[in-house]
């Protein structure tokens, strides 16, 4: 039976792509998805996604169903293995299918940081190297605006920065709403330079911005390794997290199919059975929402 329904179901998709002109089978769903975002998705999930989106690293429509496609006929093929029961295995699908508006969001999150990341990296980087021609700290920031390399939203903060810093007279206030937008600690060492420099007046500190260069480049290796490593790792967690839904298919090897859909009659087994689906899920969940909420930036 679950054989006939699948097979049903791609064929349905099939007339459908056919009889759709170009993609439009693709374009309807990620159109309504986006859609459903728009309506219920918080404001700065908005915006990251319309910055992942407009740096082109955002899935397309094909991805998201083959996204779908992969999730949902994995836990659909569960609940069916786990409980022969083809009611359980919709209801699994469902859930699934529910589950990947969340699951986009932690991804998106993830590579949302990782382009702050980088941005901070290349506005520190450049403040200094600009100092070191105009020895004025808002000469430089005026200077990375001019050049081009920072893009919304740290460009629109640089900008604030410089509003405030000829409002006030000063780069006291500029420095604070800096720190507290992006509170990594290259941005809050470099201010606190720039901090010392406007106080005791700009002497020769070539070297000290030198030395501080070298600090930023060693540090961002360590984050680009970081990355790295973690992706590995997160290959491995899911790996491992997959393999132990395969526990119902080795406990049927050892006591037989029959005898064990035998067993699916006692009320306790099943809920057994569903506490070990949800706990290993959730166990893969927590796992992903550490791997994107954590990138370990600094």
């Amino acid at each position: 039976m679950l054989e006939i329904i699948l097979i049903g179901v791609v064929l349905l998709f099939i007339v459908s792509y056919r009889f759709s002109t170009g993609s439009g089978v693709y374009k309807f769903i990620n159109e309504s998805a986006h859609n459903l975002y728009d309506k219920y998705a918080p404001y700065s999930y908005k915006e990251m996604r319309a910055k992942i989106k407009k740096l082109g690293i955002d899935y397309t429509p094909r991805q998201y169903i083959t996204q779908i496609v992969l999730i949902g006929g994995f836990a659909a093929g569960v609940g069916y293995l786990y409980f022969y029961s083809l009611i359980v295995a919709i209801v699994y699908l469902i859930i699934a299918i529910a589950m990947i508006p969340y699951i986009t969001y932690l991804r998106s999150k993830r590579q949302y940081s990782e382009f702050i990341f980088e941005q901070i990296q290349v506005y520190v980087t450049n403040t200094i190297m600009e100092f070191s021609t105009t020895q004025a700290f808002v000469k430089s920031l005026e200077g990375v605006v001019s050049s081009g390399v920072l893009e919304d939203p740290v460009l629109s903060d640089v900008k604030t920065m410089i509003a405030l810093s000829y409002e006030k007279g000063d780069v006291y206030d500029s420095i604070n709403y800096m720190n507290t937008k992006y509170p990594f600690f290259m941005v809050k060492n470099m201010h606190q330079l720039f901090l010392q420099v406007t106080k005791e007046g700009a002497k020769d500190t070539q070297e000290t911005f030198d030395n501080m260069l070298t600090d930023i480049d060693a540090l961002v290796e360590g984050v680009y390794r970081d990355r790295m490593d973690r992706a590995n790792f997160h290959r491995q967690f899911l790996i491992f997290g997959f393999a132990l839904y395969g526990l119902a298919i080795l406990i049927q090897l050892l006591v037989q199919i029959d005898t064990y859909i035998s067993l699916l009659d006692n009320i306790f087994v099943c809920i057994a059975l569903h506490l070990l689906v949800f706990i290993n899920t959730y166990f893969l969940l927590k796992g992903e929402r550490y791997y994107n909420e954590n990138v370990g930036a600094e």
